[in-house]
């Protein structure tokens, strides 16, 4: 039987002017990257309080003295230093939405302008405390300057600086390379307690052929052990880890080769003072007929354990991994 053919009826192309295009109520944002060092590092509470500059003591250990009889006790007196926090980061993300757009579009539109104000303003925080480690223990860009020794290390030994020279030699962490770091924040007299790692995923996936990494001890999925909710991974030597798309990227100088900066510290080592917590403010421009919606944030954040190479209880290390 041969087959109808018609060659006059109305298809989709020609009533094309005809078919809306209808669009989903939930608007869909591209994936947002794991944000997890505001919540790792100390805190500070500046909502609402003047001044640009939070200072914070930092005392110098004194020694026990020898008590010997018939003699007066020994005095300590010290020059006390202190770490001044710099306020002086305020962020702002704004769109100008004209009335046309706000009479036909979806509610969702508005719903994903605020919600994508909101992690910028978060990524923004986020990207700030991991820059802080290009300098940790007086480093430059995270390379110990002359007779420096205290710059990043590679993942593979924990103790070989980091060199960006041709192809760069970072590694990615061994047991043994996470284990050496560790006892340098021992050696220093850094609190045990609240250590963090924070890895790019690079770095879980080959954490996870290690067979230490794998351990039941190390992984689960039951409460904040739910990597998929919170970036948490597992803990080791009582290292909580934790992953991060925020990482930083560094390039040898051969422009070509990349690498990232894994971040080892104990809370009290990095400070974040919020004076102004993200809000969204919005007023209509009646000379652009719309509603401009803007978010802003204002806060400071410094390495107050880890910031001189001397400095006792330094708290935090880079460590450099093949990207």
């Amino acid at each position: 039987m041969t087959a109808l053919a018609f060659t006059n009826t109305v298809d989709v192309t020609d009533a094309a002017t005809f078919i809306p295009q209808v669009w989903s109520l939930e608007t869909l944002a591209a994936y947002k990257a794991n944000l997890v060092m505001a919540a790792l590092v100390t805190q500070l509470n500046h909502k609402g309080k003047k001044g640009s500059v939070i200072n914070i003591p930092v005392p110098t250990r004194g020694d026990a003295s020898s008590k010997s009889a018939n003699t007066a006790v020994t005095l300590i007196t010290n020059a006390e230093s202190e770490v001044e926090v710099t306020i002086n980061q305020h962020w702002e993300y704004s769109r100008l939405i004209e009335d046309i757009v706000e009479v036909q579009a979806l509610p969702s539109l508005r719903r994903f302008y605020t919600d994508d104000a909101g992690y910028a303003l978060a990524k923004r925080v986020d990207t700030t405390l991991h820059a802080l480690a290009a300098t940790w223990g007086g480093a430059t860009a995270y390379e110990g300057t002359a007779g420096n020794t205290t710059g990043a290390v590679i993942g593979s030994d924990g103790s070989t600086l980091w060199s960006d020279a041709n192809t760069g030699n970072g590694a990615s962490i061994s047991d043994a390379g996470l284990r050496r770091v560790v006892q340098e924040l021992d050696d220093t007299d850094t609190p045990s307690r609240n250590r963090y790692l924070v890895i790019p995923p690079v770095e879980k996936r080959k954490l996870l052929g290690e067979a230490r990494f794998t351990e039941q001890a190390f992984v689960g999925e039951m409460g904040k052990s739910n990597s998929i909710r919170n970036g948490y991974v597992g803990d080791l030597y009582g290292v909580e880890i934790y992953v991060s798309t925020n990482c930083a990227t560094l390039t040898a100088s051969n422009d070509l080769t990349t690498y990232r900066a894994a971040l080892l510290f104990q809370k009290e080592a990095l400070v974040l003072a919020e004076q102004l917590a993200p809000r969204v403010q919005q007023q209509y421009k009646l000379e652009a007929l719309g509603t401009l919606i803007t978010a802003d944030t204002i806060f400071g954040a410094k390495t107050v354990r880890g910031h001189t190479e001397a400095q006792d209880g330094r708290g935090c290390k880079a460590i450099i991994v093949p990207a």
